[in-house]
């Protein structure tokens, strides 16, 4: 089991949201286009566990994309995420106007990003991690890096691993489930 600082402890205890980015987080970074032209997104069904643990667990769970995407409002209405804010660009500009209306403060928030973008959320949020394959300045910003990489697992590593860090038992949550 891997040992985790005081610090991290502190900082997970205080999170009430999970806020993660789309685009090389929930997916591989990768974009698909159809012979029509759509364009296609490949999401993790395995993250979509780390979703469930989360709502299990009393954290609300919310999406945040600089896009406006049909397949992202899909994805979202699946897991039953909370909060999706689209067209959010800047994000941190999205975020705090959301927070602000939801009487939330921004370390009672834990985020998830990938690259360049999501460094200032980063930086500002209660709990950051980056995924496996995120570039090397969202690494050095975050405060966990996931050993998964995007889209392949890297959410619900950091779902588990908050939860973790709160001494939350998922064996619990799961059999209480079943």
């Amino acid at each position: 089991m891997e040992k985790f600082s005081d610090e991290l402890k502190a900082k997970a205890a205080k999170i009430k949201w999970f806020f993660t980015d789309v685009d090389g987080t929930l997916t591989d970074g990768c974009v698909y286009y159809s012979p029509g032209g759509e364009a296609l997104k490949k999401f993790s069904l395995r993250d979509g566990a780390g979703h469930f643990l989360l709502h299990q667990s009393g954290i609300k769970t919310g999406i945040i994309s600089g896009e406006n995407s049909p397949i992202v409002e899909r994805r979202a209405n699946k897991l039953k995420v909370d909060a999706l804010l689209m067209n959010a660009v800047p994000k941190v500009d999205t975020i705090k106007s959301f927070l602000k209306d939801n009487n939330v403060s921004f370390e009672e928030v834990a985020y998830i990003g990938d690259d360049y973008n999501d460094i200032k959320l980063f930086n500002v949020c209660g709990l950051s991690f980056a995924v496996g394959d995120a570039n090397q300045l969202a690494k050095d910003a975050a405060d966990y890096v996931c050993k998964a990489n995007g889209g392949n697992g890297a959410y619900r590593e950091a779902a588990e691993i908050l939860l973790a860090l709160r001494d939350i038992n998922i064996e619990r949550i799961i059999t209480n489930q079943l």
